[in-house]
């Protein structure tokens, strides 16, 4: 015989294991409370007979009717106790326990089926013992004289029938008791199940665990980061990518996302306080684009990019154009020079057109020569002498200052071109179409502190704190790529290696940022240098 099948959906199991459940612990209960009723009923059946048998005992006409042994009387008033109180039996005998009574008059004479000695010394005894008619409850009394003495002995019995009986009414109320309860656990576990279904889609439990770990293998295999987020704004998952853009601690699981990141814009992204989509948000030198989508259960799934490399390369990109932009006006303006040129030397005039040649590539070698000289560190240079181009095409002149000096010894030339690059492009735009921005760098042992001024109309003391915020702008975003971001990730890249950041109103009339960043150079270059 082929057994049935466990049934692998978990609202089945749920109802079939509950309702297994119910039905035994049902069972047991209505067990364990029948069994001390039994015995309950046991006990007050022999208390009856007892208190039948002491009733009896009192009847001095009785007492006399055995001590004479005269069986008629003892047989009819024990008789007419017995049907009086509804005993199975009331038996007397005399002191040899013979029969003086019996609800069968045949059996009258002979002796008890059980032992009178305990009662015949003078105990009463309460017992459940089988005898001539049955199993019955029995309470045993020794009969007395008026003066005391024993002269017999009286047994009462209950019918082991009638207590039985008494046990299956109260069953009938136990039972119902107990179908009820069963009845109203199977309707709740019903409940329970039906809602389980719904609740896990009528899926199987084997797929659960196989759901469970396609889950864990897709978060942590995937290239995006992704954070969950309860209604509390608590941290329930959080994938491997998520870990490192965010930099969360091991223990953030279960914790308030306020608490495991530091204020800002990108916190605020996280806990839904700013709204939209492709947002994008600075965590230390990473650019993140996030995206927060709320779920039912009045939680949230945050996905975060890391579009730091693009960043980049956006911005490489802009340079690349303004550059072409800058050669193209360049090949343009050689153009016109060259016309120059051939023209002074068509109309024989020798002497000016050396002259011109003189002064047109002696200016352009005269500043290179300045930021050599001034700025050791080749990747700093090459910044500033491209910077200036750029900024010579857009009528905006650049200058280092005539005290400025940077000796080839930074130590991460890499970030100190972040800042630097972002703070000029910033100023340059401020000023475009005519203005002038002005570069300072200086060495104070291994501290670095750099300005970056500019001539344009200055930032309000009220907003100096808001510009470094992840988003703000007072631009409009080109199509490629969004602001608000540089200034927020130069302040991060700065606060990170311990340094400052501070703007002003500068010498020039505009906005002045001054960096300090400690650590910034090499000692034993710097004196070398």
């Amino acid at each position: 015989m082929k057994l049935p099948r466990w049934p692998r959906r978990v609202f089945a199991q749920l109802l079939l294991s509950q309702t297994v459940v119910t039905v035994g612990v049902t069972a047991v209960t209505a067990g364990l409370f029948l069994a001390p009723v039994s015995n309950e009923l046991d006990h007050d059946a022999m208390q009856r007979a007892l208190s039948i048998a002491q009733a009896t005992a009192t009847d001095e006409a009785i007492a006399r009717a055995a001590e004479a042994r005269d069986s008629a009387t003892v047989q009819r008033n024990a008789e007419q106790i017995r049907l009086a109180t509804g005993a199975s039996f009331v038996v007397v005998t005399d002191l040899a326990g013979i029969r003086l009574s019996h609800t069968d008059p045949g059996r009258i004479g002979h002796r008890v089926s059980t032992d009178p000695e305990p009662a015949l010394s003078g105990r009463s005894v309460t017992a459940i013992q089988d005898g001539t008619l049955g199993r019955t409850a029995r309470g045993k009394v020794p009969l007395r004289t008026a003066d005391g003495r024993i002269v017999g002995e009286v047994s009462v019995g209950i019918s082991d029938d009638s207590i039985r009986r008494r046990l299956l009414k109260m069953l009938t109320g136990i039972l119902l008791c107990a179908g009820a309860g069963l009845a109203a656990g199977t309707v709740a576990t019903l409940a329970l199940a039906r809602r389980l279904k719904r609740r896990t889609h009528n899926i199987a439990l084997a797929d659960i665990s196989a759901l469970l770990v396609e889950r864990e293998a897709m978060l942590h295999g995937i290239r995006e980061g992704m954070v969950a987020l309860d209604e509390h704004g608590r941290v329930r998952i959080a994938n491997d990518e998520a870990v490192r853009l965010l930099g969360l601690p091991e223990d953030s699981t279960g914790r308030p996302i306020t608490e495991v990141l530091p204020p800002g814009r990108l916190a605020d992204v996280l806990t839904g306080r700013i709204t939209g989509t492709d947002l994008p948000a600075v965590r230390d030198d990473r650019v993140l684009v996030v995206n927060r989508m709320a779920t039912a259960g009045h939680g949230a799934v945050v996905t975060l990019r890391d579009r730091t490399e693009l960043e980049s390369l956006v911005r490489e990109l802009d340079t690349t154009r303004s550059l072409t932009e800058a050669l193209r006006a360049q090949d343009h303006e050689h153009a016109n020079r060259m016309h120059t040129l051939l023209g002074l030397l068509e109309l024989g005039r020798h002497e000016q057109a050396v002259a011109f040649i003189s002064e047109q590539s002696g200016s352009h070698a005269v500043v290179a020569g300045r930021i050599a000289e001034q700025v050791r560190d080749p990747h700093v240079a090459a910044l500033l002498a491209g910077k200036t181009a750029v900024a010579a095409e857009r009528g905006v002149r650049l200058l280092l200052a005539p005290a400025a000096h940077l000796p080839d010894a930074v130590v991460d030339a890499r970030a100190l071109v972040t800042v630097l690059g972002n703070l000029i492009d910033n100023a340059v735009d401020a000023v475009e179409g005519g203005g002038r921005v002005e570069v300072s760098l200086a060495a104070a042992g291994s501290t670095l502190l750099l300005q970056v001024a500019d001539s344009g109309p200055g930032v309000p003391e009220e907003l100096r704190e808001q510009v470094f915020e992840e988003g703000w702008t007072s631009k409009d975003a080109p199509a490629h790529r969004p602001r608000g971001l540089g200034l927020a990730m130069v302040r991060r890249l700065v606060e990170r290696t311990g340094g400052r950041i501070v703007l002003d109103a500068g010498p020039l009339g505009g906005a002045r940022f001054t960096v300090e960043l400690p650590e910034a150079l090499l000692t034993t270059q710097l004196v070398e240098a």
